[in-house]
């Protein structure tokens, strides 16, 4: 059996001849249009063609395809702005989304950002606790001061030496060999 005439499973469309359409086709020329109709190079252009119109329609006296109270010119506006306001519409639309997504993407950025400098508090936090408990260079200076205050202020005064071989025999003792002494 052809999978045309098949129940079980369910055609792609009704219609056999739609067209296909590029959405994002679409909105690209849209926002291309009402970036142009945005510029002052349009609105110059728009201004002249007015002028020319409005001239050439005063001044031919039997060739004015649009008499004064211009008619087609006020059609071919309204054309346009039927076309226009949709476009510009669209164009909105899409950088409204595009707004939307950055500022999603900022919004995690910032709670990431937050995150990590939480995490990083606690563990400069967690440094300094340990680092108050490490002894340091100077607490070690102060604690071997104290020490050597203490082991002197024990031990016996020690009797004060002379130098040199005259002390020495002063004291009762023998000579202390000299250089040349064997």
């Amino acid at each position: 059996m052809t999978d045309s005439r098949r129940i079980d499973t369910p055609r792609v469309s009704r219609r056999r001849f739609t067209p296909q359409f590029d959405v994002e086709a679409a909105g690209r020329f849209g926002e291309s249009f009402a970036r142009f109709l945005g510029t002052g190079r349009y609105l110059a252009m728009q201004t002249v063609f007015v002028i020319v119109w409005i001239l050439l329609n005063l001044s031919a006296l039997t060739l004015q395809w649009d008499p004064y109270p211009f008619i087609l010119l006020n059609l071919a506006f309204s054309t346009q702005a039927a076309y226009a306001a949709p476009l510009i519409l669209l164009a909105q639309n899409r950088q409204e989304n595009r707004d939307r997504v950055a500022l999603e993407e900022d919004r995690r950025r910032a709670e990431q950002t937050k995150a990590d400098t939480e995490f990083l508090a606690r563990e400069l936090a967690a440094l300094r606790l340990a680092i108050g408990e490490v002894a340091t260079r100077d607490y070690l200076r102060r604690e071997l001061e104290e020490l050597r205050e203490m082991l002197v202020e024990l031990s016996p005064p020690k009797p004060k030496k002379q130098k040199g071989k005259r002390a020495n025999e002063a004291d009762g003792g023998e000579p202390e060999p000299g250089p040349d002494a064997p």
